[in-house]
Parts: structure tokens; C-alpha cells; sequence
């Protein structure tokens, strides 16, 4: 079973939505997805690209992809963070992860970025071990912080 690693285009984004989707329901989160293939269309392909994407394609069919984006650290200059890596479940264990967490550590190596950052669930195991074997280090004593659109607009309202 061979396949294919290359950037995504505009056309991959339905399936790039639907790869979201799929791992929302994995982590529990099915109803968490908000945005549109519109939006990746537009927030992926503009003038200014908030996101690129790299996408596994198989038998002309998308089987995973792994989003990421520019950020900056006060400490480490130019980083990108690596927002999201989906294979879908039925085309796990043929590489394909691998293949795509490469090509953005790769994209990162040549275009000499500093660190390359993501989150991942800690009871997702079978991730966590694969990082820490490729070298990443895994900070356990960090807590991820959010704050959703309701809750800002709370918060600037009450400011």
C-alpha cells in the first residue's frame, strides 16, 4: 500500500474537514468543530495563509494530514506549531503518520525554524509514545490555556 505526502491544495479541504471531524470524535469532542470547508478555503489559501497542510493521499483518496502553523517564541525565535496529525483509522499502521509528522519536521529543518511544538491528549497513549521515540520531549508539567470566542468577548465586555 503505497501513498503519496505532498502539500494540500484547495481542493483537498473537504476531506481535510472531514479528517477534523473524525478526530474530534476520537477525542470526544464531536461537536467541538465550528468551522467550514469555507473557512480552511480562505484562511488556508489567501493573500496571507494562516495554515499550511500537508495531506497522505492514497488511490487519489486523502488519508490523513498534519496542519500547522507560524508562530513565535520569545525564547526560541521562529517555531511552528503543529496543530493537528490525523490518519484516519482505517488506514492507521501503513506509515502514513510517520510520513506526515516528517514532512513537517522536514519543512521545519529547511526553512530553519527553531522548534516545532504541539499538543497531545495524554491518554492517547500510542502518540505519546511514538513522540517521545522519535526524540520530542513530552512536558508533563505544562497545562494547556484557552480561551473561547464566548468567553473573550465576556471578558473584553467586562474590561
Amino acid at each position: 500500500m503505497s501513498f503519496l505526502v505532498r502539500l494540500g491544495e484547495p481542493k483537498d479541504m473537504q476531506s481535510v474537514l472531514d479528517l477534523i471531524r473524525e478526530l474530534a470524535e476520537f477525542e470526544k469532542e464531536t461537536n467541538a468543530v465550528e468551522i467550514t470547508v469555507e473557512d480552511l478555503l480562505k484562511d488556508g489559501f489567501s493573500k496571507e495563509p494562516k495554515f499550511k497542510v500537508f495531506v497522505a493521499e492514497q488511490n487519489n483518496v486523502i488519508i490523513g494530514i498534519a496542519l500547522f502553523y507560524e508562530r513565535y517564541s520569545t525564547w526560541k525565535g521562529k517555531t511552528i506549531h503543529l496543530e493537528d496529525l490525523i490518519v484516519t483509522k482505517k488506514k492507521q499502521k501503513i506509515g502514513a503518520g510517520k510520513a506526515l509528522y516528517t514532512a513537517v519536521l522536514k519543512y521545519a529543518y529547511d526553512n530553519d525554524y527553531n522548534r516545532v511544538a504541539w499538543e497531545v491528549i495524554d491518554w492517547n497513549t500510542n502518540a505519546v509514545n511514538f513522540y517521545k521515540s522519535t526524540g520530542a520531549t513530552y512536558l508533563s508539567d505544562w497545562s494547556v490555556v484557552q480561551m473561547n470566542k464566548e468567553n473573550l468577548a465576556k471578558f473584553i465586555q467586562n474590561n
